[in-house]
């Protein structure tokens, strides 16, 4: 029998074809495997067991130390002449604030030169008394009498020294108002030409160290028995959204608003670079432990398609798996996986739709 050369040329194309079809493919799946610059663009984290964290999210506002706050009121009254300081300006202690011309201050000075002259007439009557007592023309009785008038002047006119020391007087009816520390004046109630009454019950100036503030944030009556002394608390504010302010609830006040039913807790916060102000509008999450733990990852290895979340599982470069999960809940920069996701177990974490 003889072969058609035809049919063998039709034969050996079809094998051809064939294999150009399906062989390529075949090798290409065995030999998928990440580049070198693919696995670094990535990044790997493992799986682990983890404690379940909360977050309490509170409304408060920042002020000021109230221990290293200080009012300061007019000692005496008269009218404002100087005022040396604005609102937000940093003051040393003993730096003046603003001048008072009083005519209290005339009269306390009037006051003491009576003082130190009744004072000069008692020692000279006593020294007269003491000599006619040794010439025996007065009695013992007149000589104790003039010493306690000495003493009683005395008294006066220390009296008035220590107005003199207590108010930082000087020798006219100019009155000084100096700061009492280092700080901020976070305060200032007083103008230049106003005037002032002695009976003035308002403070001048309210003086405060802002080095370390208080963040007080309310807390709902249906949240009092999640918080706790010592609880871990992140504070933002609307003037720096991107950075976090760490601090711990120091303080709980236990008792409620009666109007809007909430509990104050307080936090203290160290204040690098001064950024946080008093009165500043601030967002407060206390983190507390729900007491049972949990398979957590990154929050940014989980893939939200479809209505359903995916990780991709790292087992090797030729051998990366794409796994349906069941989130729990994210929290942060953690992802808190229910099921389909085991301890040690290894997942893409960054740039995983390029894989």
């Amino acid at each position: 029998m003889r072969t058609n050369p035809s049919f063998l040329w039709i034969g050996a194309l079809l094998l051809l074809a064939v294999a150009c079809h399906s062989d390529p493919q075949v090798e290409e799946a065995e030999a998928f495997m990440l580049s070198d610059t693919m696995m670094h663009r990535i990044r790997i984290d493992s799986a682990f067991m983890t404690a379940v964290q909360s977050e309490l999210t509170l409304v408060g506002k920042v002020v000021a130390d109230e221990n290293k706050v200080i009012k300061v009121f007019p000692l005496v009254g008269g009218v404002v002449e100087e005022v040396e300081v604005e609102l937000g300006d940093y003051v040393r202690k003993g730096q003046k604030l603003a001048t008072i011309r009083s005519g209290e201050v005339a009269e306390f000075e009037r006051q003491l030169i009576q003082a130190q002259s009744d004072l000069l007439l008692a020692q000279k009557n006593l020294r007269v008394a003491e000599d006619l007592y040794e010439s025996k023309l007065n009695s013992q009785r007149e000589v104790i009498a003039a010493q306690k008038e000495v003493e009683k002047t005395q008294a006066e006119v220390h009296r008035v020294k220590e107005i003199f020391r207590i108010y930082g007087l000087g020798k006219s009816s100019i009155y000084t108002v100096r700061a009492p520390i280092d700080g901020f004046v976070i305060e200032k109630n007083v103008n230049r030409d106003m005037q002032l009454r002695s009976d003035n019950a308002d403070n001048l100036f309210t003086v405060g160290q802002i080095s370390n503030v208080w963040v007080l944030a309310n807390v709902n009556e249906s949240d009092i028995g999640r918080v706790r002394l010592g609880m871990q608390a992140d504070v933002q504010t609307l003037s720096y959204p991107d950075q976090l302010f760490r601090g711990q609830v120091d303080k709980i006040f236990s008792v409620l608003d009666p109007t809007t039913k909430a509990m104050t807790v307080r936090v203290r916060l160290r204040n690098e670079g001064m950024k946080l102000k008093p009165e500043m509008h601030a967002t407060v999450a206390l983190h507390f432990d729900e007491g049972r733990q949990m398979i957590t990852v990154p929050a940014n290895a989980v893939i939200f398609d479809n209505s359903r979340h995916y990780v991709m599982v790292f087992r090797g470069r030729s051998d990366i798996e794409t796994r349906e999960v069941e989130v729990y809940k994210k929290l942060g920069e953690v992802a808190y996986i229910r099921a389909g996701l085991n301890p040690g177990e290894k997942v893409i974490s960054r740039n995983q739709l390029l894989v």
